[in-house]
């Protein structure tokens, strides 16, 4: 479709050198053939020139001193893609991979994402180049505390309502809301992400995890099939990693590896939650200690992997959740997942299967649940959250899960209705990048040229 291949090419004319957010441009276009070929409306509104260029992007230094009284620099960033459905909603990364390309990609997907939740929030991400590991508390603070006193100026609980996301946790969100506050002299919900003895909502750290399995649960019963007895490959080590095993084990599933970015664990009998719990959220250790405690496992380290690929993907198992990072699953991986039967991918982190890989998956016919729904849980409980602080009430862990299941139940059954509409059955993909889009763009018409 040439109007497609024109935007493109003049996105990267615009925006050079920003292959993540060219990725994530393409993916969602060509999906979205059928809706513009069947809607002259959209072309006649120029909305595809318009949603792919975000509405406001800030982009600042971030100095900071360290222990030793060096002064050092990172460079901060917050794009406010889309606010068509309500306040910019996404979170904050801090990691040295942190660029333009970086944020703009995982802003755009919040676009869709967010759209599919069915609730009230547009689109946004920002973070900063700044990596928190290996950096004291002290050192954390006073970046944080830098870093808001840029962003402040551009947020507000109806403006722009950051969260947490790689390398920003409970900690961070913390010290970011600390500075907020002094700042502004207001205390409001501005963050989400935050401890529950100051506004937090319960299920927070959970819902990315949880919500993703619960997509697979309606996905796979849909099917005929059940999560139950399943052996399940699961990357990273983070909070949708965890959580995401957590509730596999809950359900009854058998989640036998994880990964961080040393190498990868395989423990044929099933991950031992508290053990990695332990190494992960009290003790902040690599993978291989796990070894010290489960024998009977082994790792792999990342200089061992496959050439093109991840060893995680190598094991055996018939579900697998990516739950790491972005292009962590290449067609290589995807040909050895299929070789080994496997029934589903489903994905808990933002864009982590290559667009080859993609192909790949929907060639072998495997179920493929893609991130901007499977992993919608985060921010869907993050908005849970804004209500809780709005209404200034607190729910139970029961209330907010309830909630959680419900909107990932309403996200499935979105993109499989919608996918079926274009007639094509099971490809989610399509399916959710059209009911996203088609959400977003009505309300970017109703609202006019703005």
């Amino acid at each position: 479709m040439p109007y497609i291949h024109e935007t493109i090419t003049k996105l990267q004319s615009s925006s050079p050198a920003q292959a993540e957010f060219y990725q994530a441009v393409e993916e969602v276009l060509d999906s979205l053939r059928p809706l513009l070929e069947a809607n002259e409306q959209y072309r006649r509104h120029a909305i595809i020139e318009r949603i792919v260029e975000p509405e406001r992007q800030v982009m600042f230094r971030v100095p900071w001193m360290d222990d030793e009284n060096n002064v050092q620099v990172n460079k901060g960033y917050r794009i406010e893609f889309n606010s068509a459905l309500g306040p910019y909603k996404g979170g904050l990364r801090f990691h040295p991979s942190v660029n333009a390309s970086i944020v703009k990609f995982l802003g755009f997907e919040q676009i869709f994402k967010n759209a599919l939740t069915g609730l009230p929030i547009g689109g946004g991400k920002g973070g900063a180049n700044f990596n928190p590991k290996g950096k004291s508390d002290s050192e954390i603070m006073r970046f944080c505390q830098s870093f808001m006193s840029e962003l402040y100026r551009h947020i507000g609980p109806t403006t722009d309502v950051p969260a947490g996301d790689i390398g920003v946790g409970a900690r961070e969100i913390g010290y970011m809301f600390g500075q907020y506050k002094r700042l502004t002299g207001r205390y409001e919900g501005v963050l989400t992400g935050k401890s529950i003895l100051w506004g937090g909502s319960l299920v927070r750290r959970e819902a990315t995890g949880y919500g993703c399995v619960y997509f697979a649960q309606n996905m796979m019963e849909d099917r005929g099939e059940t999560l139950a007895g399943k052996t399940c490959l699961v990357s990273g080590a983070g909070n949708v990693a965890i959580y995401t095993i957590e509730k596999l084990q809950q359900l009854g599933a058998l989640p036998v590896t994880c990964s961080d970015s040393s190498g990868t664990l395989h423990h044929p009998a099933g991950i031992d939650l508290d053990t990695l719990k332990d190494l992960k959220e009290v003790r902040h250790q690599r993978l291989h200690e796990y070894l010290e405690v489960h024998s009977d496992a082994r790792f792999i380290p990342v200089s061992d992997y496959p050439d093109g690929g991840h060893a995680v993907w190598r094991i055996d198992g018939q579900l697998a959740f990516p739950c790491a990072t972005q292009n962590e699953l290449t067609a290589a991986d995807a040909e050895a997942l299929a070789a080994n039967g496997c029934l589903a991918v489903v994905e808990g982190a933002n864009m982590p299967s290559t667009q080859s890989a993609v192909d790949v998956i929907l060639d072998a016919k495997i179920y493929y649940g893609p991130g901007k729904a499977a992993n919608a849980g985060g921010v869907a409980t993050s908005q849970l959250e804004m209500a809780q602080n709005a209404s200034m009430q607190r729910w139970s862990f029961s209330e907010v899960d309830d909630r959680l299941k419900t909107i990932m139940a309403n996200v499935y059954t979105s993109v499989r209705d919608t996918a079926a509409e274009f007639d094509a059955e099971n490809n989610l993909v399509l399916g959710a990048n059209i009911a996203g889009f088609r959400k977003v763009a009505d309300a970017m018409i109703e609202q006019g040229l703005v």
